[in-house]
């Protein structure tokens, strides 16, 4: 198993720009593909960018060019910089790690963008 704390959320003016933390525990060394997702008021869970093992990247449309995900060396942390932020980029993020084909969850970061 593994365990996900999601850390770095909070309240940033547009333009802004915030780093999300993932950090997991358990069978982290099991884990090849992890992720962001974002959950917005009213709408449903989509995806925000994964990486994997081989630190190849998919970015969602909507945060292209402007969101970066990354790990670090130990392979227990997963990173997302998050620059040049919308009101649309208001949402819960969650960090989502797939190890031997079940996923697995953080309880989620709140991140507000407004003035």
């Amino acid at each position: 198993q593994v365990q996900l704390v999601e850390s770095g959320g909070g309240l940033v003016q547009p333009g802004g720009s915030l780093r999300l933390s993932c950090a997991a525990s358990g069978r982290v060394l099991s884990i090849y593909d992890w992720g962001w997702f974002r959950q917005a008021p009213g709408k449903e869970r989509e995806l925000v960018a994964t990486i994997n093992n081989e630190r190849n990247t998919i970015y969602g449309d909507s945060v292209q060019g402007r969101f970066t995900i990354s790990t670090g060396n130990a392979k227990d942390t997963m990173y997302l910089q998050m620059d040049s932020l919308k009101p649309e980029d208001t949402a819960v993020y969650y960090c989502k790690a797939v190890v031997g084909g079940f996923d697995y969850w953080g309880q989620g970061t709140q991140v507000i963008v407004s003035t």
